[in-house]
């Protein structure tokens, strides 16, 4: 297990190296943070979903995080982008533990909640696919937060949720138009929630369920916070 971490942890070293000497990379907590502000996070959601190289975040990581994370991440991945030869293959480097779902509530959900274990560290992208240069999906539909995000709240007892707000990717990489473009700056905003508090509070929403009240307030967030 220690070794399996190691070489986690180196992987996700170089994609920050990589994003260190190839990008700028700025984020800017909205909340203010008078510990470690990774201490304890348990989720990790991205919202504004534009690129599979938002890897490159990692950039404006602290090496404690990297550590803490390393050997512990576990994440669901679309079934079509884990079956590409070379996407599928840099997913899995650096995260071993991705599993590939479909985009229904089928078993291969189920699978991955029944795959996270107490120390896991959990990364979604809530949206659930990648907005494109148009503002929608690559069907043509608005970008909705679905509930996934919620059946891992309920599942997780205790922690902290790191919403990290993507001021989008595409000045780096259109989805499917070639190589990414070097030496940009790459914006993101952060925010930490208690995971107890906030499942409270949704659960306490009048006249909604805890599903939608999450998925609302996701989305809600998303359009106040992401980088302009």
């Amino acid at each position: 297990m220690r070794v399996n971490r190691i070489f986690n942890f180196i992987a996700l070293s170089m994609i920050k190296l990589f994003a260190r000497l190839f990008y700028r990379v700025e984020n800017t907590w909205l909340n203010e943070q008078t510990n470690d502000p990774w201490a304890n996070v348990k989720l990790i959601a991205f919202l504004n979903h534009t690129s599979l190289f938002e890897p490159l975040f990692l950039g404006a990581a602290p090496w404690r995080m990297l550590w803490r994370i390393a050997g512990r991440i576990i994440a669901p991945g679309a079934d079509v982008t884990m079956g590409r030869p070379i996407a599928g293959w840099f997913l899995k480097f650096i995260m071993p533990k991705m599993i590939p779902i479909s985009r229904e509530r089928d078993e291969t959900w189920n699978n991955f909640l029944n795959a996270i274990e107490p120390e896991s560290v959990v990364i979604i992208a809530p949206e659930g696919r990648m907005r494109r240069a148009n503002g929608l999906d690559k069907d043509g539909n608005p970008m909705t937060v679905r509930g996934g995000v919620a059946d891992i709240l309920e599942m997780l007892p205790k922690g902290e949720m790191v919403l990290v707000y993507s001021g989008g990717l595409h000045h780096v990489q259109i989805p499917g138009q070639g190589l990414p473009k070097l030496f940009k700056h790459i914006q993101m905003k952060t925010e930490k929630l208690n995971i107890l508090a906030y499942v409270a509070q949704m659960k306490a929403e009048p006249n909604t369920s805890f599903r939608k009240a999450v998925t609302n307030d996701l989305k809600a967030r998303s359009e106040r916070n992401i980088p302009k």
